[in-house]
């Protein structure tokens, strides 16, 4: 069966690494982005040189309307979907009680319902096809927590609990849902922090060292293929033996 995949917040990170693997692997991709227009398109050209086909297209997952319009461009275009990969994410450092309420909503919005969302119309698709894997990117901050980022924590944690109900609703249509949980890995989001910390991070990791994004990547290819046939709800931590720091 040809496979078709979106992946979201796929113009760079985990998202761009996992978008590449997939199409090295065969599976057309889908890179959705908000911002970056070159550098999703950069991704497809790469996408392109596997000989899959690929496509870009925008859209704020925290909105209802721009994600049903997503999905009309995918059924447009593809015209079928077996995986989703919700990998959009959005982190602001602050301290609690200087977070204001725009900031949870769109931390939130982007991080938890942006997941909810894109499996949401995703459904009727992965129905359609008999077969589905849906796979979400959680975090280490779901189980450790974050003093500077309660929203995002939040979000996260919130990410195990959606993808153990849409596992438990999914499994009867051969549909299974899990997620990934990365710790320190090596992407946009966290450069600013690992310029000034990485050395100190490492310290903490008893593999002694930070993700590359492809490492991700490589978790999230396997809960999309046939080989985790039999694993649904699961959350696979991506940390190098951190925990709780």
């Amino acid at each position: 069966m040809e496979k078709f995949s979106l992946i979201t917040g796929a113009s760079r990170g985990i998202g761009r690494a996992t978008a590449i693997l997939f199409a090295q692997r065969g599976i057309n991709v889908a890179v959705n982005y908000l911002k970056s227009e070159k550098e999703a398109q950069d991704v497809v050209e790469e996408a392109l040189k596997f000989g899959v086909r690929a496509i870009k297209v925008r859209a704020d997952v925290s909105s209802d309307t721009e994600v049903r319009a997503m999905f009309d461009v995918i059924e447009k275009e593809f015209g079928a979907l077996q995986i989703v990969v919700n990998n959009a994410g959005l982190s602001i450092h602050v301290n609690p009680e200087e977070l204001d309420i725009e900031e949870w909503n769109r931390v939130i919005g982007v991080n938890l319902t942006g997941a909810f969302l894109v499996t949401k119309y995703a459904i009727p698709f992965l129905k359609r096809a008999g077969w589905g894997r849906v796979v979400n990117v959680s975090s280490l901050r779901a189980f450790s927590g974050s003093s500077k980022g309660v929203h995002y924590a939040a979000a996260k944690a919130g990410i195990i609990g959606l993808t153990r109900s849409f596992a438990l609703y999914l499994a009867k249509f051969n549909i299974n849902v899990n997620a990934v949980a990365p710790g320190y890995t090596r992407t946009d989001m966290t450069a600013g922090y690992l310029k000034d910390h990485e050395e100190e991070v490492k310290k903490k990791i008893p593999v002694g060292r930070v993700a590359e994004p492809e490492e991700v990547a490589r978790v999230i290819y396997f809960l999309a293929s046939d080989d985790s046939s039999y694993i649904t709800g699961e959350v696979v931590t991506v940390n190098g033996g951190i925990y709780f720091t």
